[in-house]
């Protein structure tokens, strides 16, 4: 039979066995999660310290210049509608304008009598070669015609345009003219000197004024009540003094025995060496 020692031994044995492929496995597990960090770390420094390629650089620069040439088309052509659109504006003004659209007449009338007067001429000489060669005067009569009230459309116009010219004239003459400001030259005065304005008196300072009246009242007013607290303190000052002592007559003065004493005198100590010899030889 085997023993409790041994039985001990294999059970450890056994749950050795047991949890040893587990220990392996977390073990190559944690290596291969310290290699991954490594190796990721390792990939991000490379990928800072390394430069970008050329290709890479390339086709980014080209990228851009080509976002940036759109923007510039999408940016010239929104200006250039904003140009358009502000012309056709201008164009619709001018054309909306009495003074434009009256010129523009006068133009398209004086180019049609101009036209007429060509056309006029032209009949007149078809009329005078009809005339010399046929006898028919119908054409030169035509032609004459047309010659003639062409002729009228167009002095009147430029009497027209004569008077508007002078109007326009007259117009800018009638503008005021602006007048160019000349500083007058500068010129040294010296030193400015400046007198100080004396101030009025006060009213109170002014004989017979309501203000000098007022203020002698109230000083009269502080003038009685300062009296009135003088003699009251000096009334105190009296009633709280203390009396004078009484004097007394001085007594007559009394002989006494003890009024020389503190007083020697050489014969009194003469005197009283010689007593002391005495009794010193009597006894």
């Amino acid at each position: 039979m085997l023993s409790g020692g041994v039985i001990v031994l294999v059970a450890v044995l056994l749950w050795v066995l047991y949890f040893l492929p587990s220990w392996r496995g977390r073990h190559q597990f944690e290596a291969a999660e310290r290699n991954a960090v490594r190796l990721n770390r390792a990939l991000r420094v490379l990928a800072e310290t390394s430069e970008t390629p050329e290709e890479v650089r390339l086709e980014l620069t080209a990228r851009t210049a080509l976002a940036q040439q759109r923007l510039a088309k999408r940016v010239q052509s929104e200006r250039e509608a904003a140009e358009l659109e502000k012309l056709r504006q201008e164009l619709a003004a001018t054309r909306a304008d009495p003074a434009v659209r009256q010129a523009r007449a006068r133009r398209h009338t004086r180019m049609t009598a101009t036209v007429f007067l060509v056309l006029g001429l032209t009949a007149v000489g078809l009329g005078i070669w009809q005339l010399v060669v046929a006898g028919a005067s119908v054409a030169l009569w035509v032609g004459a015609g047309v010659t003639v009230l062409s002729a009228v459309v167009l002095q009147r116009m430029a009497s027209v345009a004569s008077k508007i010219a002078r109007r326009a004239h007259q117009e800018k003459a009638a503008l005021p003219v602006a007048v160019e400001r000349v500083a007058p030259p500068l010129h040294d005065q010296g030193r400015p000197e400046w007198t100080p304005r004396s101030l009025p008196q006060p009213m109170v300072s002014v004989a017979g004024s309501r203000a000098q009246a007022a203020r002698a009242a109230i000083e009269a007013r502080e003038a009685a009540v300062r009296a009135a607290r003088a003699e009251e303190l000096q009334r105190r000052a009296a009633e709280m003094a203390p009396q004078a002592p009484a004097v007394l007559a001085p007594a007559a003065e009394a002989t006494s025995p003890y009024a020389t004493m503190g007083f020697v005198d050489d014969e009194e100590i003469e005197a009283h060496v010689r007593q002391l010899l005495e009794r010193r030889v009597a006894g």
